[in-house]
């Protein structure tokens, strides 16, 4: 049945070459981690602190239940998806981040809002102009449109259209607090490769560099990370959509043994989307 599935899925992909999205690229270059010089035992980036089950622990009720089509559909996305596919991995559901690493995204985007920020100067007693606020407020808009289109620092640029941004930032200030935000909401259309996109590139990528030799057990014991193009060699469909939505062992070592393992599972994260993923990987090869 899963070979069927894969096979259909495949030729369905080759069918539909001259639709794809045009906005969509393969994912390239060196990791985030590796680009920063730091080690995966050294970061909070990318991990959701959830690891998968112990060897013996997985769960053997689990199945592979993805919708029909799912690698060719159409997608409506709104912005708590845009969030969970491209922002989530390293600032939480909640956006409060990982201090002092990982930014908390509330203030910087409460900041933005006028009324927000009135509110909060009035509780702290302070006497501030409406037309300084608004000044403040447009400054503070900008630095956020920056990181939106540019990343920061450690922050990795990240991969989001102007329709994507204008889709995210109302989700962004309601998760903020923002006071009206709930009405401003705004979903976009997109096809299923841009959503692997998304995941790949402002997930996966923050760890896995896109190419490079393909370690052995006995490297990954030692903290090698396998690239994102031997990826859909190295795992199939159902083995790859089931590590990364509830885990699974990998081996590790000589001789080759089961681990837990270091990735974190992303149970936000449901099946089809992991499936469109790995199709993303298959549909654009990572390039150097």
């Amino acid at each position: 049945m899963l070979a069927a599935m894969l096979a259909l899925a495949l030729s369905l992909l080759g069918q539909s070459a001259g639709m794809k999205d045009v906005s969509v690229t393969a994912v390239e270059g060196e990791s985030w981690l590796r680009h920063l010089n730091r080690s995966f035992n050294e970061t909070s980036m990318g991990k959701t602190w959830d690891l998968g089950p112990a060897p013996g622990g997985e769960n053997s009720g689990w199945q592979l239940k993805l919708s029909p089509f799912y690698a060719t559909q159409s997608v409506t996305l709104h912005g708590s998806d845009l969030y969970r596919l491209s922002c989530q991995g390293c600032h939480g559901n909640l956006g409060y981040g990982a201090p002092p690493e990982i930014n908390s995204i509330i203030e910087p985007v409460q900041a933005t809002s006028v009324a927000t920020t009135m509110k909060r100067m009035k509780d702290a007693g302070r006497e501030i102009s409406p037309s300084d606020v608004t000044a403040m407020a447009k400054e503070s808009k900008v630095i956020l449109m920056q990181r939106l289109h540019a990343g920061g620092e450690s922050m990795p640029p990240p991969d989001l259209s102007d329709a994507e941004i204008r889709s995210l930032i109302p989700y962004l200030e309601q998760l903020s607090g923002v006071p009206g935000a709930e009405k401003k909401q705004i979903a976009v259309k997109e096809s299923s490769y841009r959503v692997g996109e998304h995941i790949v590139k402002s997930t996966c990528h923050v760890c896995h560099s896109a190419m490079g030799p393909n370690p052995n057990p006995q490297q990954i014991l030692y903290g090698a990370i396998p690239p994102l193009s031997a990826l859909t060699a190295r795992v199939g469909l159902a083995d790859f959509v089931r590590k990364v939505t509830c885990g699974a062992p990998i081996v590790m070592g000589t001789p080759p043994t089961p681990y837990t393992g270091r990735m974190p599972v992303f149970t936000y994260l449901s099946q089809d989307e992991a499936a469109e993923a790995y199709m993303y990987l298959l549909s654009y090869p990572p390039q150097k």
